[in-house]
């Protein structure tokens, strides 16, 4: 991998110049794109010590594609598309549901036991096992999500190629997007945790506890947490005005399991929905 990784930081150095007639960068290029598809290349993971590393070198590939690839257009049944990238296919064998009017980008991964209802998945993204994309949901390019998440109706996971250190979303395993949640600019919400619905998070929005009214972080909700969008009072020279921000009304204990009533009990509590 080091020496195709050479080659693509090689290639990229060049990027101005390249176009479709680059027939020897495209073949390194479609390499990357392809160990994308597969699974066997991301372009972030965590790290033992709960980083996030980047993969920047998979990111320039992907940076690349577009240069590299012309204009076609491409079917689906009655649909007709005009892209540089082809849609996934082969979904039985790899083992994902897919309903009509849901779209996964070549280049993105879709573990085994993912659901798609009409949604959209860009390239880049790596979706674990039994992660439901409920919807009308768009996960966006690079975005990883991880194993039994359900990102509810209308979601929107941001998507992040450029520059390319650029950090991407990271929703870990378990974790729960109620409806309408906007999750972007390399924003993280951890194992387990639950979004209520309309919660926006990215990396300048204060996270804050609800029981010590302390921050607790920018943009990471950790693990195991229950949080809601909310609002907090900012005096400026113009007068008081309230800016948005998350806030954790409950910490569950690791590994406890989701009891929808009583999250919906929780949730309602105060107001939101899941």
């Amino acid at each position: 991998m080091s020496e195709l990784q050479e080659r693509i930081e090689h290639w990229f150095g060049k990027i101005g110049e390249l176009n479709p007639t680059n027939l020897e960068a495209r073949r390194d290029v479609e390499l990357v794109i392809t160990k994308l598809d597969e699974g066997t290349l991301r372009v972030a993971e965590i790290q033992a010590d709960n980083s996030v590393k980047v993969n920047e070198w998979v990111k320039q590939a992907i940076l690349m594609l577009f240069r590299l690839r012309e204009m076609a257009v491409s079917e689906a049944g009655p649909m007709e598309f005009h892209d540089k990238l082809d849609l996934k296919r082969d979904y039985e064998r790899r083992g994902v549901r897919v309903v009509p009017g849901a779209t996964a980008r070549y280049g993105s991964y879709l573990s085994p036991g993912v659901i798609l209802m009409p949604s959209y998945v860009n390239i880049g993204a790596w979706v674990g096992p039994g992660t439901m994309v409920d919807t009308w949901a768009t996960v966006g390019s690079c975005a990883q999500i991880g194993a039994n998440v359900h990102l509810a109706g209308g979601v929107g996971i941001g998507g992040v190629l450029e520059p390319a250190n650029a950090v991407p979303v990271v929703i870990e395993d378990g974790a729960f997007i109620g409806s309408r949640c906007m999750v972007v600019e390399g924003a993280r919400v951890g194992k387990g945790s639950v979004l209520g619905a309309g919660t926006i998070l990215n990396p300048s929005i204060p996270v804050i506890d609800a029981e010590t009214g302390e921050e607790i972080s920018r943009g990471y909700v950790p693990d195991y947490c229950v949080a809601v969008g909310a609002s907090r009072k900012r005096e400026f020279n113009g007068g008081e005005f309230y800016l948005p921000c998350v806030l954790v009304i409950r910490r569950m204990s690791e590994g406890e399991r989701h009891d929808k009533v009583a999250l919906n009990n929780i949730l309602r509590d105060h107001g939101v929905a899941t």
